[in-house]
């Protein structure tokens, strides 16, 4: 399932993503959108976990988590 990750704060690390979503499953990829001028994150990512069950528990565990002072939003991403 691939999972739509919002609102981040613009320092946190792809490494860091997949590190918070491993803690409930098998992440398979990860991508932090960056600004392609500047480099830099635009606040939001993907997250794409294999196991459905594992990529609701994410959703359900970190949807209004609080990260790095970011309070981030977590849902299955659009096809």
């Amino acid at each position: 399932m691939k999972l739509l990750v919002r609102n981040l704060a613009r320092t946190t690390t792809e490494h860091e993503i997949r590190v918070l979503f491993s803690a409930h499953g098998d992440v398979a990829e990860c991508t932090l959108v960056l600004d392609q001028e500047t480099g830099s994150s635009k606040g939001f990512a993907f997250v794409e976990m294999p196991n459905e069950d594992e990529a609701k528990t994410a959703i359900a565990n970190l949807n209004s988590a609080t990260i790095a002072k970011q309070k981030i939003r977590v849902k299955k991403a659009d096809s």
